[in-house]
């Protein structure tokens, strides 16, 4: 009987840290998205308003890769106070031939983060101004921290400002990255403070109400916009979408449901008609990037199921090269 690997978070966490391999992992996914022969069906989302939560099912077969990954992504946003973390969940490997499956990856949510950030990085790499030094974020969680370390990885960020909702979040993620990526750091009393502030930006919050509204974006600043993966999310106000020179999404069929283009389609300021570039065109070398410092770039990232079957596909590949997890035979 063929025998499934189960890995835990820590193993995960050991075997998968958000470095340039993570980040070029992930563009790999991008690139092959731009290809032929990559099924990715629409993400299913189960919500539970009583609970202030939802389940996000995700799932890609990539040509090329002998595996491909489903991952059940829960987010129930109330759970900090029960002291819990907001996500969690796992992903299940299948062969790409038998259909058979190979491993059980317990991550909590871990590889998402990962995987995310890593989408960030990859953003940033082909939209960011090339030789930014400050940095923005909007959100205070796993994910801001992630995204943040994410930049560094990529552009020679010094400083960043951070704004939240809560005060206190703001200040400890200000401290982490004093201590931890040796930043100078600052909190700012306002969206709008902080948005002015940054020469790449990135919203990183649940947010169902605008964050960045129309007029704040000023010539050579690059917005990452990762919090808007269900369709009652909005990070960003959609007449932005018209004062930006260059709207950047993941997939855009899938941006158009969840993402904040879809938040344009329905109040009619972008026509359905209208073709996009995708992160995964620019990458290929099919559609341009930034052209010049004085462009404002925006990108709209909502996951997609190829990113996970790519860190999945890191995970065990770095697991075989090691003694971390454990085995049963079906």
């Amino acid at each position: 009987m063929p025998e499934i690997s189960i890995l835990s978070e820590s193993d995960l966490r050991t075997l998968v840290p958000l470095d340039a391999e993570a980040v070029d992992c992930v563009e790999e996914a991008f690139l092959r998205l731009a290809g032929a022969g990559v099924v990715m069906p629409p993400v299913m989302r189960l919500d539970i308003e009583d609970a202030n939560g939802e389940v996000d099912v995700k799932t890609a077969y990539v040509p090329g890769l002998d595996s491909f990954a489903i991952k059940m992504s829960p987010g129930f946003f109330d759970n900090p106070k029960l002291g819990l973390p907001s996500l969690n969940g796992l992903m299940v490997v299948f062969s790409a031939r038998t259909g058979v499956v190979e491993a059980l990856l317990l991550d909590n949510g871990y590889l998402t983060d990962v995987r995310t950030a890593a989408a960030g990085a990859v953003a940033a790499r082909h939209l960011a101004p090339r030789n930014a030094t400050q940095a923005s974020i909007l959100g205070a969680g796993i994910q801001a921290r992630l995204q943040l370390k994410a930049l560094t990885l990529e552009r020679p960020v010094r400083h960043v400002s951070i704004w939240a909702r809560h005060t206190e979040s703001a200040a400890e993620f200000a401290e982490w990255a004093r201590d931890e990526l040796q930043l100078e750091a600052e909190v700012c009393e306002t969206a709008r403070q902080v948005v002015e502030q940054g020469e790449i930006i990135v919203t990183t919050t649940p947010s169902r109400e605008p964050l960045i509204e129309s007029g704040w974006l000023k010539p050579g600043q690059h917005v990452t916009a990762m919090g808007s993966d269900s369709e009652h999310k909005n990070e960003i106000a959609p007449n932005v979408l018209l004062e930006v020179d260059r709207y950047v999404c993941d997939r855009q069929s899938q941006c158009a449901l969840m993402g904040e283009l879809h938040h344009a389609l329905r109040e009619g300021i972008v026509p359905e008609s209208k073709v996009f570039p995708e992160l995964g065109a620019i990458v290929a070398g099919g559609e341009r990037g930034r052209e010049s410092d004085g462009q404002i770039t925006l990108c709209d990232l909502t996951g997609t199921g190829v990113q996970d079957t790519a860190i999945a596909t890191l995970a065990r590949r770095r697991a075989a090269a090691t003694e971390l997890g454990a085995s049963f035979s079906s």
